[in-house]
């Protein structure tokens, strides 16, 4: 009954996690509970804790997936903030890696052995990410090994401890290669980085075997077995020296010499051997014979007689006798290790290793036999037609290494010794060899000939050896090298001991604790670290000759610092009955923050400000944050449109209208086919103000910017996710910083955009000598816009949104026409009916009583009608790539400024006079220069997609419109007339977009006008 209740307890906390919890309390509170119950909870959390669960540790570790999934993929993407702030954050990451005061518990070993599955088979972000390089630095494979073979409350067989191993293992080396891809190779933790990361899995693997060494009692290990698989099919064990930055090794074989020295009962080494012996496939046991012989330390010379290299191979050849075992044909590996001594070019420092080693070998073995059959394998090699003819001179001179320092090993007239003299292959060889071309190879073949002579009691004597061309001064090294034994000098000669001291690790019988590696890293950090101010030791001075005056002590106190008023606000006993706002954590608790509450008690005007402080300072960062996030940020766009458009700033907060904007902005970009809509069905109702007008149309137009990737030139509207945000000026003073992320210095506005993207237009001039056919143009548009024969089916689980960007992204082009333009242009014209309809139901009152839909911050107003059409604009510009942009948004787009630049729309002829006398006509010029401005920007984007094509063959009506429109404008201007609201800046605009109407017309009808119909 008590594990039903407990059962019901954890999925109880499970439901509630996946749901949304009201408060930071009630979260701490479920979080606790589990914790608590696998022992893992930090005692300062303890007061938290208030529904406790029962300590039955099996059952919580078996919900231990649902609960890490539940907080990566719900809890912490929407508290990450609030948990950060109040730090809280220790308290989520104990689900995955247990910090250092738990280490040592078995629970926290089977904590991160769920937590890096679980992480692995969820989407990678950002907290997958920090929790993975606090696993990969405090849980290593050593540790995962003791967790996977020391479960909390299991009783299972080696079966499933090999089949939970297996998965570890699986897990633990996928990790660089998801994150890598999850974060397309863009800020990845130096944990985490293939090279770290793989040199780290090395050296806690030979930390492993050297534990396994002093607590196993046999020498099989299948689970290092498996780890050592793993490792070879990762690269570990190259077969080139150049062919992968990381080899196993190469990071682990100067603490292995260390371990073999302090080896006084031989365990280790048996525990090395067991492990190369038992690898099963002959290719992984090649790569790895391979990438040990490349690691061994050859002689700087290789062929040098010294002590002190004869002692260095004799160490060499003694560590592969502890490792890899006696070189005999009866183990098992003889075939593996001579295919790897007899397949590659080693050099001939490598042949005195492998030679010394065979002679240790069978110094060791009961036959004898070692060295023995390892010279007839070489004179196997050695003596082929193949190898003789083919081989290079670097090969020739590695195998005749190797035959002649065997032969060298055995007493003279040793009957191994006169069994290869007296050998058909050694003798036909001899004369293969004598008879080579090369002069180099011939001496190879003649110095064999004799030192086998030599060491069977017979004389022969080739002769000339005088000299250093032609291999003769090799064959003399070679030759004195052979008069003496290196495995008769001893591994430790003195010249050796001193170096061999330093390549001993100091403390490894020291305990592999996070809290000493800890400890250590910050000791060396410190060591290093820069001094904060730097005195510098000069003997000049320029303040030396000022001298300071004593001034009256001032009767006044001093003022307060900056830090004394800020310490004074935060104090408690100061702010006593003022409630604490939280941090929104829901779009829904964002959303109540600016909408006006219900009931008939108003807020105190204190609480109100702080909850639009909070509202204005997390808004746009929780709504990109959810961007991706369910359907959480569709639910509540309208009641956010609607609670951020409406807000007035009744408290004068700092950068109020900044900070709307870029809510409003984030809005739209984030969730356009909600957000579009709902703005443009806002911005026709008459309950807004001109600068709420504004936030609404400088969204539309920023948002749609920011879909179709192009630059948001405003240095205060730039989006939170915008990489020049944070490099390369990130570490420069604020003002620095400011200055070169901006565009200009006065740029960004919504007139600045135009201007710009007209200026581009008008300044593109036709180059008949690079003007691309009109056919292949439209046949490239054609192929471009032409879907896929086959396109792929996402399931449910490669298809899910996350809070990362592995979904695709919604692009302009994708939602221009059916949720922006189109609704804007076929809004407005509702609009407009309804307006028109109103005037003229009350065009027979008397002038006071009748109505008027161009007053002042009404959509008709000049001022508004202006922003409307820019916005327009920019939305069409930002479009151009769209597939319906020729057929339908074109000529929508081109009737639109033809209507708005009529005057008779703009205000009634019989309009009333202000108070000043000043007629509503004033911003005449400025609504006809925004309309020429937009129909500039639909020429010239027909030009670049067809050269017009569309529009002069399907439109010819209604481009011919607005040449007839455009001429007359420019015949009224040329006969000098000036329009209300012109001259000056606005006169050299109107006059610039009138230009390029024409001359982009003109260009159209120069190469369509004979296709082209008038049916006027």
């Amino acid at each position: 009954m008590a594990a039903n209740e407990q059962e019901a307890q954890i999925k109880d906390v499970i439901n509630r996690l996946q749901e949304p919890v009201p408060d930071l309390p009630t979260l701490l509170d479920l979080l606790c509970g589990p914790l608590d119950a696998l022992h893992l909870l930090p005692p300062p959390f303890r007061i938290y804790c208030v529904h406790a669960i029962s300590n039955d540790v099996p059952a919580v570790v078996k919900h231990l997936p649902a609960l890490q999934r539940a907080i990566l993929q719900v809890v912490f993407p929407t508290w990450d903030q609030v948990l950060l702030d109040e730090n809280a954050v220790l308290l989520a990451m104990q689900y995955f890696c247990p910090d250092a005061f738990f280490f040592a518990l078995d629970t926290a070993g089977a904590v991160a052995l769920h937590a890096f599955s679980t992480i692995l088979s969820c989407p990678i972000d950002k907290f997958s990410v920090r929790i993975l390089s606090r696993l990969a630095k405090e849980y290593p494979i050593d540790r995962l090994h003791a967790a996977v073979f020391a479960k909390p409350g299991a009783s299972c067989g080696p079966s499933r401890y090999s089949i939970d191993w297996d998965d570890c293992l699986k897990n633990y080396f996928a990790i660089p290669s998801k994150v890598a891809n999850a974060l397309e190779g863009h800020g990845l933790p130096q944990e985490l980085e293939f090279t770290t990361y793989m040199i780290q899995a090395c050296v806690r693997t030979e930390v492993l075997i050297y534990s396994l060494s002093k607590t196993s009692q046999g020498d099989e290990s299948p689970d290092l077995t498996s780890l050592f698989i793993k490792l070879a099919n990762n690269g570990l064990f190259p077969s080139l020296a150049s062919s992968t930055p990381v080899s196993f090794f190469d990071a682990t074989l100067t603490q292995i010499r260390g371990r073999l020295i302090e080896d006084s009962s031989g365990r280790y080494s048996s525990k090395w051997s067991s492990v190369l012996h038992s690898i099963p496939s002959a290719l992984t046991q090649n790569n790895v014979f391979t990438s040990l012989f490349l690691a061994l330390s050859e002689p700087q010379q290789l062929l040098d007689d010294s002590s002190f290299s004869r002692g260095a191979v004799h160490r060499e050849a003694v560590l592969l006798c502890q490792l890899c075992g006696p070189l005999v044909p009866s183990e098992n590996m003889w075939e593996t290790v001579i295919a790897v001594i007899t397949s590659r070019n080693w050099t001939e420092g490598h042949a005195r290793i492998f030679v010394c080693w065979a002679a240790i070998s069978q110094k060791q073995s009961k036959g004898g036999e070692g060295l023995s059959q390892f010279m007839m394998r070489i004179l196997e090699v050695w003596s082929t037609s193949n190898h003789i003819k083919h081989s290079l001179l670097s090969r020739h001179q590695y195998y005749t290494a190797l035959l002649a320092l065997a032969v060298s090993y055995f007493p003279a007239g040793s009957t191994e010794v006169t069994s290869v003299a007296m050998s058909p292959a050694f003798i036909s060889a001899i004369g293969k060899y004598i008879s080579h071309l090369d002069q180099n190879v011939r001496r190879c073949g003649m110095l064999v000939a004799e030192i086998v002579a030599a060491q069977a009691g017979k004389k022969l004597d080739f002769g000339d050896w005088d000299g250093e061309l032609d291999g003769r001064s090799w064959a003399r090294q070679l030759r004195t090298l052979c008069a003496r034994r290196d495995v008769d000098v001893d591994p430790l000669v003195p010249e050796l001991r001193s170096g061999l001291d330093e390549t001993i690790p100091h403390g490894l019988e020291a305990e592999h604790d996070p809290r000493s590696r800890a400890a250590t890293e910050s000791l060396v950090a410190s060591s290093h670290r820069e001094p904060s101010i730097i005195v510098t030791q000069s003997g000049y001075d320029s303040d030396d000759s000022l001298t300071g005056y004593q001034s009256s002590n001032s009767s006044r106190s001093p003022s307060p610092t900056q830090s004394e008023l800020d310490e004074l606000e935060r104090d408690p006993t100061l702010r006593i009955g003022e409630k604490k706002i939280l941090r929104p954590v829901y779009l829904a608790q964002l959303a109540e923050m600016v909408r006006s509450p219900g009931g008939t008690k108003p807020p105190e005007p204190a609480e109100e400000v702080n909850k639009l402080r909070m509202a204005l300072d997390t808004g746009e960062e929780l709504i990109r944050k959810k961007r991706n996030y369910g359907t959480e940020l569709k639910e509540n766009a309208v009641s956010l449109v609607y609670g951020f458009v409406g807000l007035q700033d009744n408290y004068d907060l700092p950068e109020f209208e900044i900070k709307r904007q870029r809510i409003a902005n984030a809005l739209v970009a984030c969730c356009p086919q909600v957000v579009a809509p709902c703005v443009i069905e806002e911005f026709f109702k008459n309950q807004y103000s001109v600068q709420q007008r504004y936030v609404m149309l400088n969204a539309l137009a920023m948002g749609a910017r920011e879909l179709a990737s192009l630059p948001i030139t405003s240095k205060e509207l730039q989006p939170l996710s915008d990489p020049k945000m944070s490099f390369p000026s990130k570490m420069l003073p604020p003002a620095a910083h400011q200055k070169y992320i901006s565009a200009s210095r006065n740029g960004g506005t919504m007139q600045d955009l135009v201007e710009s993207i007209t200026s581009l237009a008008v300044g593109k001039t036709q180059d008949s000598s690079q003007a691309i056919p009109a056919t292949v143009m439209r046949e490239r548009q054609l192929r471009t816009r032409k879907p896929a024969a086959v396109a792929q089916v996402l399931s449910s689980s490669t298809g899910r949104q996350t809070g990362s960007d592995s979904s695709k992204a919604t692009t302009f082009t994708d939602v221009a026409s059916e949720y922006f333009i189109m609704p804007f242009i076929n809004r407005f014209w509702l609009f407009l009916q309804t307006e028109r309809t109103r005037e003229e139901r009350t065009a027979h009152r008397e002038t006071l009583h009748q109505y008027r839909g161009a007053g002042t911050g009404l959509v008709l107003s000049p001022a508004v009608l202006t922003h409307f059409l820019r916005s327009l604009t920019i939305l069409i510009h930002a479009a151009q790539n769209a597939p319906q942009w020729l057929s339908i948004i074109t000529p929508n787009a081109l009737e639109l400024a033809l209507a708005l630049s009529a005057r008779s729309i703009l205000t009634p002829s019989d309009v009333a006079k202000d108070e000043d006398g000043e007629n509503g006509e004033e911003d005449e010029a400025s609504v006809l220069t925004s309309a020429l401005e937009l129909v500039l920007i639909v020429l010239d984007g027909s030009l670049d997609l067809d050269r017009g094509r569309s529009l002069s063959l399907e439109n010819t009506t209604l481009l011919l419109g607005v040449n007839d429109w455009a001429e007359k404008v420019f015949a009224i201007l040329d006969k000098g007339v000036l329009l209300k609201g012109g001259g000056g800046a606005q006169e050299i605009k109107l006059r610039r977009a009138l230009s390029g109407v024409l001359l982009k017309i003109n260009e159209i009808t120069s190469t369509w006008g004979r296709s082209m119909v008038d049916i006027r």
